[in-house]
């Protein structure tokens, strides 16, 4: 129809005129603004909070014993409000790369089938977390005196929001009949679910693989995202195979939403944005460019450095690749790389640097494993140290054709540069001093880090104005989100298994594995870098890091060194084609197509291999500092 649009609800809009919103559009977006500014309040609440603790412990020398307590109730309303505002956005991760290859209606079709096992997943919590919720009201916890049901409550309150933005995304994609077929379904289902009796219990050990093995791996391929893949499958596991009643999984979740060292988690994503912001990272970034920038591949080395000093702050690697590609990718391309070798490398190098300390993997291994923390930031440095070292000789292997800059070095520009840089250069310096030497928790010197940034890069480079504040605050709520629903799904996902008797199982195996530690430690390579492909990594690392670091320690592995192989194995499945979802997101931020980077990738994750067996081999660069 010639000069007239149909909007969403189906009125024409005269020509010129301001689209109508459809009255959802409307509701979501208001709801949307309430959760992300509640979310955000919450976040500062406890950046505040924790920061004070902090001044009184050490400049006042005054214990604060319900901070921890009270920072952990608050963290667990904002994380959970961030799984809310992150489902909304669609930022959770999920696997892409079969929906990718479909057409328009096969995938169309799929994309409806995700939604409506989410929304069964949603609605089959909504009477164990009421449950949950009466249960827990008695309980009051130790210093604060809080009822048990404010926490469970959280999960109320995330359950709701994300059933209703679901909901407004399936009225948009869908015609009204198809709506409400679906939503019809979905209410069935979730029924069913209810009211049938455990009838698949007498398949016993079959029942793994039916559920946690084809059924999750079906989800996750669908385009559920990975997280509530776990949930729907072990959910569907309780209810068809047992009578524990699910307010158990629903209290597992909230206990894996509630642990205080996972604060750590949002405080470093927090610190991260904000070095980005402050120009902090491009500071450090251009020093490196100024110093090793002029020789020939010169700049890979200075993204290899780049990557090792960022990563060090932020910890989160769709962060750091971002801070540093854009910067390097344009000038990386006038000095003659190959064409796709900056995203091969941009993404290696990212899989590089995950044992950098403060790694939120790093934190997230401990936080499951029972490892110190300390102990697995010290290990981490040297490992981290040799992976870049095989990605520099691939580089100076490939780089022999590549054109020098065309500058010299200049050292009133060193100087210039490294000057500037000194703040930023000091801050990985200070972090990582503070959590080795025992001065502080990671928790304390995170805050400490914010507080940093926050001060001298107000000073010294650019502050962040209010607005800022809010939109860096709502980011790092959202990203908490995507990450602490993967933690405490897969949680609980890892507690079904240990529970059904697989884990034992797989002890078993693992240790019987003829070689001993050393075919272990080839088969946990192998495996974790599937895992980190399909699986994503913090999802593998809560999955089977508590099963088999025990098993690593009785072959006479040393935790820490098997938490580096672990880790760097995983990187090297997370951004690598075709599933790893770091290898796309290296060559979005590049502007590179995955097709021209793909071989590019071979000699790369080539050294990154051979770098790991290294690491593997030889024990004393894992544990030689400890």
């Amino acid at each position: 129809m010639s000069g007239v649009a149909a909007t969403s609800s189906g009125a024409v809009a005269e020509p010129g005129a301001a689209p109508v919103s459809h009255p959802l559009d409307v509701v979501e977006a208001v709801l949307g603004r309430v959760v992300d500014v509640a979310a955000a309040a919450l976040l500062l609440a406890d950046i505040l909070l924790l920061g004070w603790a902090v001044t009184a412990r050490y400049a006042l020398n005054i214990p604060v014993t319900w901070v921890e307590e009270a920072a952990t109730l608050v963290f667990l309303w904002f994380g959970m409000l961030g799984v809310a505002s992150a489902l909304r956005r669609r930022i959770h991760l999920r696997l892409t790369f079969v929906l990718s290859r479909m057409g328009p209606e096969a995938r169309q079709r799929t994309e409806r089938l995700a939604h409506l096992v989410l929304l069964v997943f949603l609605l089959k919590l909504v009477v164990p977390t009421i449950a949950l919720i009466e249960l827990n009201h008695i309980v009051t916890s130790p210093n604060l005196g809080v009822p048990g049901s404010v926490p469970a409550a959280a999960t109320l309150v995330s359950i709701t929001l994300m059933a209703v933005f679901l909901l407004i995304r399936m009225w948009r994609e869908m015609t009204k009949s198809a709506f409400a077929l679906s939503v019809a379904g979905a209410a069935l289902c979730a029924l069913a679910l209810e009211l049938a009796p455990p009838f698949l219990a007498d398949l016993g050990n079959l029942n793994l693989l039916l559920f946690f093995g084809l059924g999750v791996m079906t989800l996750i391929v669908i385009g559920v995202p990975i997280a509530f893949a776990f949930g729907a499958a072990t959910v569907s596991y309780f209810a068809l195979t047992s009578d524990l009643p699910l307010t158990v999984i629903v209290g597992r979740i909230n206990e894996g939403m509630s642990h205080f060292i996972l604060l750590t988690i949002p405080l470093f994503i927090f610190l991260g944005i904000q070095i980005q912001y402050t120009g902090m990272a491009r500071a450090m970034i251009n020093f490196v460019m100024a110093l090793i920038g002029p020789a020939r591949g010169g700049l890979s080395y200075v993204m290899l450095c780049a990557m090792y000093l960022v990563s060090g702050i932020s910890g989160a690697k769709a962060a750091d690749m971002a801070a540093i590609g854009p910067i390097l990718a344009p000038a990386m391309k006038e000095r003659g790389v190959r064409d796709g070798d900056t995203a091969a490398l941009l993404a290696v190098s990212a899989a590089a640097a995950e044992t950098i300390p403060p790694s939120l993997v790093l934190i997230i291994m401990g936080s499951v494993t029972g490892i110190s923390i300390a102990s697995l930031f010290v290990g981490g440095l040297v490992p981290a140290v040799v992976c870049m070292a095989a990605l520099a000789i691939a580089v100076y292997a490939r780089s022999r054709g590549e054109r020098r800059g065309t500058d010299r070095r200049d050292l009133r520009v060193i100087g210039r540069t490294f000057v500037i840089a000194i703040p930023a250069l000091a801050l990985p310096l200070i972090i990582r001093a503070a959590v080795l030497e025992g001065v502080a928790t990671a928790t304390e010197v995170a805050v400490i880090g914010v507080a940093y940034v926050a001060v001298v890069g107000a000073i010294t480079m650019r502050g962040v104005s209010l607005r800022r504040l809010g939109e860096i605050l709502v980011e790092t709520t959202a990203l908490t989100g995507t990450i602490m629903i993967i933690i405490a799904l897969a949680g609980a996902m890892s507690w079904a298994l240990t529970q059904s008797g697989f884990a034992d199982t797989l002890v078993a195996a693992m240790r019987q594995l003829p070689g001993g530690k050393v075919t272990f430690l080839a088969v946990s390579i192998l495996a974790f870098v599937v895992f980190g492909s399909i699986l994503e990594g913090i999802p593998a690392i809560v999955l089977f890091g508590p099963l088999l670091v025990p098993v690593a320690q009785s072959l006479g592995v040393h935790p820490v060194q098997y938490a580096m192989v672990v880790l760097l194995s995983m990187g090297l499945g997370l951004f690598s084609p075709p599933f790893g979802y770091g290898y796309y997101t290296a060559c979005a931020i590049t502007k590179t197509s995955p097709d021209e980077a793909m071989w590019n990738m071979v000699p790369y994750l080539g050294a990154l291999l051979a770098a790991i067996v290294l690491v593997a081999a030889f024990p004393w660069l894992s544990i030689g500092f400890l």
